[in-house]
């Protein structure tokens, strides 16, 4: 028998098999003895695994650039699979393959996947929650998939949150019977064999600029059998093809054993083993081992590249010398002779169809455990028959594969000795970069015309996704904090931070501390900007009168550097809660300046500045720079007076240069530059957060001084506005870090201006309607009065009618002419809300159907069963 018809038949009796497995667990249900013939195994915290699986799950990852879908049974993308779940559990959303960054219509993940490989007595054991030829599932979920957020309240559940979009999976690998499309392994000849494992998945998203092109994940693996897995590996199993476009759904699914059509087939990809760190004062290296992918020449269309992104996988904890790490790829085909993978010659294993796809547990578990780090795919037709570590590939193939294929990434680390009960946590980042690619002509110059990789690697450019990789790894273990406070914040380096030229050489004056690594102990912990105020939105005639409270915002020290970096605030409306709607209304922020510092130059080239330090008030700048007789007093001094081609030469540094710029707007005159001004502009700053005097306090027991408000007016009455106060700090010259602004859409107020007509809404008597009539011919969907921010629901499904002046809680009613019911609807909205006296009806019926033209009457009844009653007239 060759080959492919080994694998032909084996794909066979995988589905003979499935039907067979489908059949007898219908049997099995009908029993109802689920439990016994289950077979599960025990041993979970909470006593035995449950007789059937929890509801499968995807849930949408959105919160940064990264659009893609997670689930809770081990597979992290959708794929183009049979029984693929492609809407978010939790809202409904179609989810994308993976679009990045979001919104542009691009793919970079098909699918990937955790691989946990073992041996378990004499049987040699993988499970994964994907592979390339593969519609099984062998992991499944045991606990509903729990989705949380550190700035969304609504958002809670058993644990902390940790960023501010988490999600939380529990799957095991224990059933076998009763599930859908269940395994087979076509080598062993024998449908899945579990290892006896829980693993408990967590992901991890930001949207602040520097941590919103990676998404962190955590993966605790857990032996919940009875016998020992000896030399446990745990691998990221990545199939990325990038390409334009996403989801195609007139696309036909793939045939049994196959992927199908996915335009990912001209990748390229290889392995980062360490870069320069791009933080810090002095030159440092960080360990990356990352394997990375992107397209091989971005799909440039007229000088412009429509995919120029590129892509890793990485883990994100330090590799202890008693542990093995691998990076493998390859690329499948059903012919053998084109199924290749990277082999030493010492290693070389037939896989199960060809060099590439490993088939089966064991071929799996070899790929797993080899430690092997593959040369870059771009080089594979310069590995020839004299090399004496790696097989080669035929010629046939090795030319077209350094071109661009179909590949496929695992990374991989262990032996993990995993006794019953025993736990081992593996952390993992998928990480993103813009602008890989710089010259349209790069790959036809050097990979498709001519053959020179090394040429070709000069033209792209790893600088941005280094940075995104290194923040991660920062993220999850942040440089200079002590996590467990045993006085060890990580390894560090000392570096100048002044200097003086002295007998014609630069002599150190200062030297700081450079953290390179952090304690090992995880933080998973992102630079933030300050706490948010606290914000009460009220409505005035045609307007809105905003206050907020900053004491948290002002006082709160940064987690990392621990100085209070709070630098002002922003206040913002819009007509809809997307973020791009959001328009400034008026800003507040310190009066700062930036230095920089004359820090060299070099033969023919400018003098070089560096930003070394965080701003400096007026005050410190007249402390330090102002006239040397009383320079506190110095009234005269004026740092923006000197600049790049004109820096301060100070008589007390002779011997260095610098020049100083605004930081932001510098707009602190509250009421004077800016439009924001304080509440009670006579109080003082508290001298204790803890122990106030009554008199700093307003009547609800807030600081007066930290009280702020700004009155916005001219709006259109009657139409929702969304309002939303942000915090931003002034940045981290000396980690790289630009200023963090929080987020506009989290915490955003929905709220009504009032007009002519509205009054305090104390009974019923006061209910009004609009539009009366309504008119379908005028055009409320193009004036930006219904369906804003809501493009992609049809005309019918934005239609609405606004109830006003509604009492907090009560009843509406809307009756046809002959008296029957077309709609009730419950209004119970706090009192303090600022939409709590209105509520807007789709115009669909009970039934779920639109309305149609006529005369309705409405019945609004408050808790004391007053009432009051209108007439509606459409006209469609």
């Amino acid at each position: 028998m060759t080959t492919q018809e080994f694998i032909a038949t084996s794909m066979n009796v995988i589905w003979k098999k499935a039907l067979f497995v489908t059949f007898l667990s219908l049997l099995v249900l009908i029993s109802t003895d689920i439990s016994r013939a289950q077979r599960t195994i025990r041993g979970t915290e909470n006593g035995s695994i449950s007789a059937s699986p929890s509801r499968y799950c995807l849930a949408r990852i959105d919160i940064g650039k990264l659009d893609f879908g997670v689930t809770n049974f081990g597979l992290i993308g959708i794929g183009q699979s049979r029984g693929s779940i492609q809407t978010d559990c939790f809202t409904g959303a179609i989810t994308p393959l993976c679009d990045y960054p979001k919104g542009a219509n691009t793919t970079y993940l098909f699918k990937g996947a955790i691989w946990v490989g073992g041996v378990v007595g004499n049987d040699t054991l993988v499970s994964t929650g994907a592979d390339y030829a593969s519609q099984s599932r062998e992991f499944h979920p045991i606990t509903e998939m729990e989705k949380l957020s550190s700035v969304d309240p609504e958002l809670v559940g058993l644990t902390e949150p940790v960023s501010e979009l988490d999600y939380i999976a529990v799957f095991v690998d224990t059933f076998t019977r009763g599930v859908p499309n269940p395994s087979f392994d076509p080598i062993a000849n024998r449908a899945h064999k579990p290892l006896g494992i829980q693993v408990t998945q967590r992901t991890y998203g930001w949207s602040y600029e520097h941590t919103d092109d990676f998404v962190l994940f955590d993966y605790e693996i857990k032996n919940i059998s009875d016998h020992i897995i000896k030399d446990a590996y745990i691998g990221i199993y990545w199939d990325a093809d990038v390409h334009k476009g996403g989801r195609n759904p007139g696309l036909q699914p793939p045939e049994p054993g196959q992927k199908g059509i996915t335009g990912g087939a001209d990748d390229l990809g290889g392995f980062l083993f360490a870069a320069k760190s791009p933080f810090g004062r002095c030159e440092s290296i960080d360990t990356l081992n990352m394997a990375w992918i992107a397209d091989n020449d971005g799909d440039p269309v007229n000088g412009e590249f429509e995919v120029d992104g590129i892509e890793g996988i990485l883990f994100l904890n330090k590799i202890k010398p008693n542990l093995n790490f691998g990076f493998n790829w390859w690329v499948y085909n059903r012919n053998s002779a084109y199924d290749y993978g990277p082999q030493q010659r010492q290693n070389f294993r037939f896989m199960g169809n060809g060099a590439g796809m490993p088939f089966g547990d064991r071929n799996k578990y070899a790929l797993l455990s080899n430690g092997e780090i593959d040369f870059d795919q771009a080089y594979i037709h310069s590995i020839g028959s004299a090399n004496q570590t790696w097989t080669p590939a035929s010629p046939i193939i090795s030319g077209p594969i350094s071109r661009g294929a179909d590949v496929q990434h695992l990374i991989s680390i262990g032996p993990f000795q995993l006794i019953p009960g025993a736990s081992v946590l593996v952390p993992m980042g998928f990480i993103a970069a813009e602008q890989f690619h710089k010259n349209p002509s790069n790959f036809r110059s050097y990979l498709y015309n001519r053959y020179r990789p090394d040429s070709y690697y000069d033209n792209i450019d790893f600088s941005n996704i280094i940075k995104n990789a290194i923040t991660a790894k920062r993220v999850y273990d942040v440089p200079g904090f002590d996590s467990n406070d045993d006085d060890f914040a990580g390894n560090y380096i000392l570096c100048s931070a002044e200097s003086s030229f002295v007998g014609g050489q630069w002599v150190i004056g200062r030297a700081d501390t450079n953290y390179i690594s952090g304690d090992g102990v995880p933080d998973w912990l992102a630079a933030s900007p300050p706490p948010r105020p606290e914000v009460t939105v009220s409505a005035i005639r045609n307007g809105f009168k905003i206050r907020f409270n900053g004491m948290e915002s002002e006082t709160t020290p940064d987690i990392f550097s621990n100085l209070i970096d709070f630098e002002g605030y922003r206040i913002y409306i819009a007509r809809d809660d997307r973020e791009t709607s959001y328009s400034l209304l008026a800003s507040y922020d310190l009066e700062n300046y930036d230095k920089y510092t004359f820090t060299g130059q070099k033969r023919d080239e400018p003098p070089r500045y560096q930003l070394l330090d965080k701003p400096f008030s007026l005050e410190e700048l007249r402390c330090l720079y102002g006239n040397p007789l009383d320079s506190c007093n110095d009234m005269t001094f004026d740092p923006l007076r000197y600049s790049y081609h004109n820096p301060l030469v100070h008589p007390n540094f002779p011997e260095s240069l610098f020049f100083f710029v605004a930081h932001d707007y510098n707009q602190s005159e509250l009421g004077i530059e800016t439009p924001i001004r304080k509440r009670f502009p006579l109080a003082t700053k508290p001298v204790s957060l803890t122990n106030p005097a009554d008199s700093e306090l307003t009547e609800d027991g807030k600081f007066k001084y930290y009280e702020y408000e700004f009155e916005v007016t001219d709006l259109l009455p009657n139409v929702p506005y969304w309002i939303t106060v942000t915090t931003f700090d002034f940045g981290s010259p000396e980690s790289g870090l630009q200023p963090l602004e929080s987020s506009k859409v989290f915490n955003a107020q929905p709220a009504y201006p009032d007009n002519e007509m509205d009054e305090q809404p104390d009974d019923v008597g006061n209910v009004y309607i609009f539009p009366n009539p309504y008119r379908n011919d005028s055009n409320y969907r193009s004036l930006g009065l219904e369906g804003r921010g809501e493009e992609d629901r049809t005309r019918n499904r934005v239609r609405k009618i606004t109830f006003a002046n509604l009492p907090p809680k009560c009843t509406i009613r809307i009756f046809s002419l002959d008296g029957d019911l077309i709609r009730e609807i419950d209004h119970d909205v706090i009192e303090a809300d600022p939409t709590s006296s209105y509520h807007e009806w789709d115009m669909v019926t009970r039934n779920m159907q639109m309305i149609v033209s006529g005369l309705y009457y409405w019945v609004v009844e408050d808790e004391q069963g007053n009432s009051s009653i209108g007439k509606l007239v459409v006209l469609m």
